[in-house]
């Protein structure tokens, strides 16, 4: 079983009214992991502007930042649709997916 079904089958329901996650305490520390690297490597950033390092090289980083969050939305995004998604179509919430086109639109600007 892999940790997403994992995060689903260790939680009842998804709070959608409150707005409120349910990973599991792997999954929380390798999102935190991940969103702590990527703010190490904002920091990075603003020094390599202090110490005035070559544009090029400056953008390269900021390619990296991105890629990096991109990856943390993906994973967040597949949570979401493998557990509170399919929750609330299940319990006949179809304007979810309304919700959910929302979200990916802004994902992918």
């Amino acid at each position: 079983m892999d940790e997403l079904q994992q995060d689903t089958n260790k939680h009842e329901s998804c709070e959608a009214d409150g707005r409120k996650s349910h990973h599991s305490e792997k999954t929380k520390s390798n999102l935190i992991s991940r969103l702590n690297r990527i703010e190490g490597q904002v920091r990075g950033l603003k020094g390599l502007i202090e110490k005035d390092v070559y544009c090029d090289d400056v953008l390269n980083q900021i390619s990296s930042v991105q890629s990096a969050l991109n990856g943390v939305g993906r994973l967040l995004l597949e949570h979401h649709m493998k557990s509170c998604v399919i929750e609330r179509i299940q319990d006949g919430e179809s304007e979810v997916i309304d919700e959910l086109l929302v979200t990916i639109n802004k994902l992918m600007k």
